[in-house]
């Protein structure tokens, strides 16, 4: 996927819905994220595109509800419940996540093997 800012993004996407786990007043999501459009987009180890400042999944707990859902390390975070994650800060993702009202996470994410899988059902046909 290739990205120029200001111009639309073209990305296979995948939906995925993570049911939040209660610990006493906490709500456990299962996974950990890198980027946002505050932090040095070079050191995304994720990205083929340096200026990429998009977030990313950057660590799944093994058995907590993001592995079950199916998130993987190096999914690229599109949408969450809806809202755009595209242009945020680290902190607005991880505010957006995290918030106490909402039991259930909707996630739009994109891979690099979703569009590889994609673009070789193009080639075939």
């Amino acid at each position: 996927m290739s990205f120029i800012p200001g111009q639309p993004v073209t990305a296979v996407v995948q939906r995925i819905e993570i049911q939040k786990l209660r610990e006493g007043d906490n709500l456990i999501l299962g996974f950990s994220i890198g980027g946002g459009i505050d932090q040095d987009a070079s050191q995304n180890p994720f990205s083929e595109d340096k200026a990429d400042k998009g977030i990313y999944v950057t660590r799944v707990s093994k058995g907590g509800p993001a592995e079950v859902a199916g998130l993987r390390i190096g999914d690229k975070i599109m949408q969450v419940n809806g809202w755009d994650m595209t242009m945020v800060t680290h902190d607005q993702a991880r505010k957006r996540l995290t918030k106490k009202k909402e039991d259930v996470v909707r996630l739009l994410i994109t891979r690099k093997s979703l569009e590889e899988t994609v673009r070789q059902s193009m080639m075939q046909h």
